[in-house]
């Protein structure tokens, strides 16, 4: 049997203890509170504005009655906050069009002592960690803000690495930074043993980024700090590890209830077993994220580059590509992986074991994809406790969150763009799910039968409620998504076909090209304008083609309303969005023809 030998993602090894204190900036007593700000323009970018509502603050003593009057000049309707709020009359509006037309239109009137846009404000959290201060990586992904929304509670990340000092055990202890982080049973493939206790520093490191214990007043901080994680072991003390015990590790992994699993490592060539086993990972519904190797060079590693899994490339402090990192075509996300050339504080710092002594502890730090690798499997599970149920849906919000380089959609060094956790948080309620594409096509219906002329509309919803109309309209809005279901304790039988058919049409190329991207073609009215052309002649296929182009109308809808996707070829990201539009109303026009009463048999 020919083994393949892996190694670990490029981990730099060199040790440095970094102990600093946090620096503190002093504010004169006497500086002055800054100006409001004129326009909603002048707000600072990290302000969050509640969309279409304003905050008036009349003169004390001013009336319901009064303000009521005014009102109709204004072209708002304005309530109390509160029914505390009488006195200082601090009234709100909702609903308004034109917030900065209303504001400058009030500011004037002499009873109003502030008006300007309703901001939402959150409590902030800062860990008290002594070490966090240096932690550049967090604050680059957006971290204090995304741990409002989400902390990964709940969710299982699988850390395939060198194990992890998790336990006190024979010669190995735990360390101080990882009590009272929560784990569940792994297992040593490297040993075969239940104890995946870390005798090399990479995986105790690595799982440190993921979730280390924080705001304990120890150390440095972790991104998804309630998460539970999984120890596997399946490299040795000397960072290499056998195609067999990956393999078997991630089927262990998803099959013990992992949501996510994070393989910083990477090498060897193209295995169809791993292969395999990744493909079974994700159809039992496990996000899988592989580093993209340490080449420095235009080659996604594997596993990385499997289909399937999460592609990571590493950035510095800077946010540029770090000179190690490995790119290419298969590339998903970059995420802050460290580049020491200036020295150890352009690493990653974590609490990990010395590699000489694996009963030590020591503040490390490390660069490499194996270290941007975890900040990426973290914000998965951070998406999962936030409510994503599947692979699909977490990756979507991951990569409508990522911040793009050069303002292009996608790029073979950063993927989708540079990882940021509260972008991606914050999308995951505005991301594609399963019924609000079919939604929109149902509202687009309703729009294409109002507009027919008399003699043309329907009479009656017989021949649209017929399946050959409305399978094509599932299809194309949410796919057959409860097959997965179906076939989910099966999932090395299902093949592409249930994988596919789960899956709205415009998303079947990911299945059938295996692409990165959205490919513009696949997101267009391009299905739709070809099978009409057949229907011409063949009256018979016209109400089914009338379904498949309202199911694409509403998804094109959907997609250009909650956040256009990464279209492949789009010279800029703002172009998706028109792309988007363009076709919604070319579909629209192809189902107008489609389903006139003289055509519907």
């Amino acid at each position: 049997m020919r083994m393949v030998r892996w190694t670990l993602g490029g981990a730099a090894l060199a040790l440095a203890v970094t102990v600093a204190p946090a620096c503190k900036s002093a504010e004169s007593d006497a500086e002055r509170a800054p100006a409001p700000p004129a326009s909603l323009e002048n707000l600072a970018d990290d302000v969050d504005v509640v969309p279409h509502a304003i905050l008036v603050d009349f003169k004390d003593g001013t009336t319901q009655a009064q303000f009521d009057a005014w009102e109709a000049d204004w072209g708002v309707d304005l309530e109390l906050n509160s029914v505390e709020s009488a006195d200082e009359a601090l009234t709100l509006a909702v609903g308004v069009d034109d917030v900065q037309g209303v504001l400058e239109r009030i500011r004037q009137h002499p009873s109003v002592e502030a008006a300007e846009p309703l901001m939402e404000v959150r409590a902030s959290f800062t860990p008290n960690d002594p070490e966090y201060a240096q932690q550049w990586n967090l604050k680059m992904i957006d971290m204090p803000k995304a741990w409002e929304r989400s902390r990964g509670k709940g969710v299982v990340v699988a850390v395939l690495d060198t194990g992890i000092a998790y336990e006190d055990h024979d010669d190995f202890k735990q360390v101080p930074d990882l009590k009272g982080v929560k784990f569940v049973p792994g297992y040593d493939f490297v040993n075969d043993d239940e104890h995946a206790n870390d005798d090399h520093g990479h995986g105790t490191h690595v799982a440190g980024t993921i979730a280390q214990a924080t705001n304990n007043g120890e150390g440095v901080a972790g991104v998804a700090f309630e998460a539970t994680l999984m120890p596997v072991k399946v490299l040795n003390h000397f960072g290499g590890g056998t195609t067999a015990d990956i393999a078997d590790a991630i089927r262990f992994a998803a099959d013990k209830g992992a949501n996510v699993i994070n393989m910083s490592l990477g090498g060897g060539g193209y295995s169809q077993v791993m292969a395999n086993a990744v493909e079974y990972a994700r159809k039992k519904g496990v996000t899988v994220v592989a580093a993209a190797g340490n080449g420095g060079r235009a080659r996604v590693e594997f596993p990385a580059a499997y289909p399937g899994a999460v592609s990571v490339s590493a950035v510095g402090p800077e946010g540029s590509l770090a000179p190690y990192s490995s790119y290419g075509k298969e590339l998903d996300i970059a995420a802050p992986g460290g580049d020491k050339r200036k020295g150890d504080q352009g690493g990653i710092l974590q609490n990990t074991i010395d590699p000489r002594d694996p009963s030590r502890s020591v503040y490390a730090s490390y660069q490499g994809t194996s270290m941007a690798t975890p900040h990426v499997a973290a914000v998965a599970a951070m998406l999962y406790a936030a409510g994503a149920k599947t692979p699909d849906a977490v990756e979507k919000a991951l990569y409508a969150g990522a911040a793009k380089v050069a303002d292009q959609a996608w790029t073979e060094q950063y993927g989708h763009g540079l990882l940021n956790a509260e972008a991606s948080l914050a999308s995951l309620g505005g991301g594609m799910s399963r019924w609000p594409p079919l939604y929109w096509a149902l509202g687009l219906l309703a729009f294409v039968l109002l507009t027919l002329r008399g003699r043309e509309r329907p009479g009656y919803l017989n021949a649209l409620l017929r399946p050959a109309f409305l399978v094509p309209l599932l299809l194309s809005t949410v796919g057959v998504y409860f097959v997965r279901t179906w076939f989910v304790s099966s999932a090395d039988v299902t093949g592409s076909v249930v994988e596919m058919a789960s899956l709205p049409i415009p998303d079947w190329e990911r299945i059938i090209f295996g692409r990165r991207t959205v490919s513009p073609l696949f997101y267009s009215a391009l299905i739709p304008v070809l099978l009409s052309l057949p229907a011409i002649g063949w009256k018979g296929l016209r109400p089914a083609v009338g379904g498949l182009a309202l199911g694409f109308a509403g998804f094109l809808a959907y997609s250009a309303w909650a956040g256009a996707p990464a279209l492949s070829w789009m010279p800029f990201t703002f172009l998706a969005k028109p792309w988007l539009g363009f076709n919604t109303v070319l579909c629209i026009v192809v189902a107008r023809a489609m389903l006139k009463k003289e055509d519907v048999p």
